[in-house]
């Protein structure tokens, strides 16, 4: 329990800047302090707990001019960690600005940080580790009750993108997905309609069925509507790619790539973790979730390398390489946004291509783009949320790189640039909405924990489409 109080606990965490004066602590722990190293940098903490202490943490955040958003949520991860290892259940945390960063906003990512560290996926271990911390007292005279929830419900979100991604495939395929989303967005005002095989024949989706076909598991089509303006209004529409398990079919990946395949529909979880912040706060924005759900698997129904498939929009597509499944799948999940869907804008969230890891490595986004106002307003929301966002080049080259031979489109090419050759494919199906493609293949997935996020799913970018739709409410 995180919460606003006026109840000062035993042990108080509290920030400091490098070089500051530490007038919290007694004289005596003041020196013992300066004895031992600790000036405030970055990264660096005191903690004096026990009888006859002060019973304080103080994190260091650097220098106050470099102080950001990040230097906050890493201090307080932090913090969290070292009351668990001390096995410390309640704490007060002392929050004020903190160079240019607003008093709201560092209690805000004190919050999402500190639940960070608690967060552990153990539903498999036989013994679940124990969660010593229970209640957090915030003290603070700008931050109100309202910003902490809301902090807590965007990282609930965050948490249940993040067990989505890491639950196995054994348990986590297309119905169970389908079940998982309308189980976590029940109550709140979202409706979800799940359309099964016989539905998506019905819609005339053969690249999405093509890709499921090698599967014993039977695809699902997953839309939830959250209405809060009516449904006469444009909605923002985040399609998130759906593969519950990505073997590469008969382009089969090697086992060692294979191993975190169940994290290849990280852009549907993020999704579902995304709508659920958006409605738990009863946003004033319509949004739309389109999720297309199947396995990419091997059997003698599977399609195959050099085989041509239609698509909900009739462009056939070649197909070069089976692994190349997901822009197939999102191919008709975004046509169905543009036509099916009253967008006014779409976004879809993908891990599509290793090209943008290569590019980028495994911390940012890549994105490419039809409206270049709707990329800018993401990305500056991303700067503030800590999930970068990198603008990849998307033009005419590549679009004449992936046009067929024998069929209108190819699903892959050789040349290099496969990042973009895969964002001009999903580009064709978007019917000139305002478009904007989110390559999260790299900062989905964490083999091992970095700063405030644990080793497996991350749950990037619920942060950064809760605060999106946010600033685009009525």
């Amino acid at each position: 329990m995180i919460f606003i109080s006026s109840k000062e606990f035993k042990v108080k965490i509290y920030y400091v800047t490098e070089g500051s004066d530490l007038i919290v602590l007694s004289d005596e722990t003041k020196a013992y302090a300066r004895q031992v190293g600790f000036e405030g940098k970055t990264g660096t903490s005191f903690s004096h707990l026990g009888p006859n202490t002060d019973n304080v943490i103080i994190m260091g955040l650097g220098k106050e001019e470099k102080i950001n958003t990040q230097s906050i949520r890493k201090a307080a991860f932090g913090a969290g960690k070292i009351l668990a290892a001390n096995r410390i259940r309640e704490a007060s945390l002392v929050v004020a600005a903190q160079g240019k960063i607003s008093e709201k906003s560092v209690g805000q990512c004190s919050v999402e940080a500190l639940l960070h560290s608690a967060y552990s996926f153990d539903r498999y271990k036989k013994e679940a580790k124990e969660k010593y911390v229970e209640t957090i007292g915030i003290l603070s005279d700008e931050c109100d009750q309202a910003a902490i929830d809301e902090a807590v419900d965007i990282t609930r979100g965050n948490h249940i993108a993040r067990d989505l991604v890491n639950t196995p495939s054994i348990d986590l395929y297309p119905e169970t997905l389908a079940r998982a989303a309308k189980e976590t967005l029940a109550g709140l005002g979202v409706k979800v309609t799940i359309y099964d095989k016989q539905q998506i024949q019905d819609l005339d989706m053969k690249a999405f069925l093509a890709v499921g076909e090698g599967s014993e598991k039977e695809p699902c089509f997953i839309v939830m509507e959250y209405l809060p303006e009516g449904a006469d209004k444009a909605a923002i529409t985040l399609v998130g790619k759906g593969l519950t398990y990505d073997s590469g079919g008969y382009a089969l990946k090697p086992a060692k790539s294979m191993a975190t395949m169940k994290s290849d529909m990280a852009g549907a979880a993020s999704v579902i973790g995304a709508l659920y912040a958006i409605a738990r706060q009863g946003l004033k924005k319509n949004v739309v979730g389109v999720v297309a759900a199947c396995e990419n698997m091997i059997s003698g129904r599977a399609y195959k390398n050099g085989d041509i498939v239609g698509s909900m929009k009739g462009t056939t597509i070649e197909v070069g390489n089976t692994d190349a499944e997901g822009r197939l799948t999102l191919a008709d999940a975004i046509y169905y946004a543009a036509t099916k869907v009253n967008s006014e804008a779409i976004i879809d969230i993908a891990t599509l291509t290793g090209a943008c890891v290569v590019a980028l490595g495994d911390k940012i986004i890549g994105a490419t783009a039809s409206d270049l106002g709707l990329l800018e307003k993401l990305q500056d929301v991303a700067e503030l949320t800590g999930e970068k966002i990198w603008q990849l080049p998307l033009d005419d080259d590549f679009r004449d790189m992936i046009k067929g031979d024998v069929g209108d489109l190819k699903n892959s090419v050789a040349g290099g640039g496969g990042a973009s050759t895969a964002a001009a494919f999903l580009e064709h199906f978007t019917e000139d909405k305002p478009w904007v493609h989110l390559d999260i293949a790299g900062p989905s997935w964490a083999d091992k924990a970095s700063g405030y996020i644990a080793a497996g799913g991350t749950g990037i970018p619920v942060k950064t489409l809760y605060n999106y739709v946010k600033r685009n409410q009525k």
